[in-house]
């Protein structure tokens, strides 16, 4: 008969063979654990709120989201909470890419934790959202893609990354310079790989996202900055002792946006805005599309507009056809139907009641209508040759 210290040391041993079989699961069998997600929307169902989006017609099929694999290079203050809210949202498969080490300075941000500083982004960044959502495949990759070796990897991942071996579907840019914007550039083009890119400002109180389809759109050196635009090494505009602002209210929103557009793109609901800015301190949204402009100094961007134009010149123009409305006339109208004139928007108005004031884009849901108006003993009397007396005496002998 076992003792109970032989028991306990038995439920150690099992606990640690648990906890080493934990670490060397593989995505596919942490998959097979885990089980498939369900489109039923039930409370056992972690995505349930997911799946909702279905019913209300908002989405078409939230679960292909499962599908889907997206690239984020740089998981700093916008790229960690970018990775986060896909992970939430279950993607299928998350490629991360940075080069940096979690400090001290980061606690200001959302995501990392005081006990990661000295690891890797990508790695800390990995073990939250495993823990967060082990059912979406990650690979990190801890390294600058803007030097040569490392820039031809970064490649190769983007076009073979995906789920099936192919390339990934989306290309999210969270970095901070412009020479990694370059690069993510340079490398989408050559390979016509859609992706959106996203920025804050130093003084982190405005920011943007501006989604880029090569060819079709502006690509970033379509329109650069005045530190590319001249060629100027952004190094020597860095001033001692002063660096750059960072609020973690700024970078959600920036990341929000940019995860919104994420979804919008992938599951194909809404309207994908190709270019939507942020001012905290006027609380200003503007947005906009722009065209690729063909004087760009990219080779890539110029070869893909050629390819964009031949395609649309190539598809077939859809015929437009004037619809003529029917004069319905009737030639009899044994009921003595008639037709009224449609109601008028000062009528509408008025049945509806009063109607604030409101900025563009902005409705009321309801009117309060107005109440009626009191009928005053003059006005009967005034509108009447007989006396109230007198009518109350007809009223009674009837």
């Amino acid at each position: 008969m076992e003792t109970i210290e032989s028991l306990k040391k038995r439920v150690q041993d099992l606990e640690a063979k648990l906890a080493e079989a934990s670490k060397t699961i593989t995505p596919q069998q942490m998959r097979e654990k885990i089980g498939q997600m369900s489109s039923e929307v039930v409370d056992s169902n972690p995505y349930s709120r997911l799946m909702a989006l279905k019913r209300m017609g908002i989405v078409d099929n939230y679960e292909r989201i499962r599908d889907f694999t997206v690239a984020v290079v740089g998981v700093g203050g916008v790229g960690s909470v970018t990775a986060e809210m896909l992970t939430r949202c279950g993607i299928g498969k998350l490629l991360m890419f940075d080069y940096d080490k979690v400090e001290l300075a980061n606690m200001n941000r959302l995501f990392y934790q005081p006990h990661q500083a000295g690891l890797s982004k990508v790695e800390a960044a990995e073990r939250t959202l495993r823990e967060i959502n082990p059912d979406v495949e990650f690979e990190v990759h801890n390294y600058n893609i803007t030097t040569m070796e490392n820039f031809q990897h970064f490649m190769k991942r983007i076009s073979e990354g995906g789920l099936t071996g192919g390339p990934v579907d989306l290309v999210l840019s969270c970095v901070d310079n412009f020479e990694a914007r370059m690069a993510i550039n340079t490398a989408c083009n050559e390979m016509g790989q859609t992706w959106i890119e996203s920025g804050v400002s130093e003084n982190a109180v405005s920011g943007h996202i501006q989604l880029i389809i090569p060819g079709e759109t502006s690509c970033f050196a379509c329109a650069p900055p005045l530190v590319v635009a001249t060629n100027t090494d952004e190094k020597t505009l860095k001033r001692e002792g002063v660096c750059a602002a960072s609020l973690p209210t700024t970078m959600a929103v920036v990341a929000g946006f940019l995860v919104q557009n994420t979804l919008k793109y992938l599951l194909g609901f809404g309207q994908v805005t190709h270019y939507l800015g942020y001012n905290a301190l006027q609380d200003f949204f503007p947005t906009m599309a722009m065209k690729p402009n063909p004087q760009c100094d990219e080779n890539h961007c110029l070869r893909r507009q050629k390819l964009y134009k031949e395609q649309e010149a190539a598809r077939p123009k859809e015929v437009v056809v004037e619809k003529k409305e029917e004069i319905i006339v009737h030639e009899e109208n044994d009921w003595g139907i008639e037709l009224m004139s449609e109601t008028t928007e000062d009528e509408l108005k008025a049945a509806e009641g009063e109607v604030p004031v409101l900025t563009e884009g902005v409705t009321v849901a309801y009117t309060k209508p107005e109440p009626p108006a009191q009928i005053q003993d003059e006005e009967i009397s005034s509108t009447t040759e007989q006396s109230l007396e007198e009518l109350m005496k007809q009223m009674k002998g009837l």
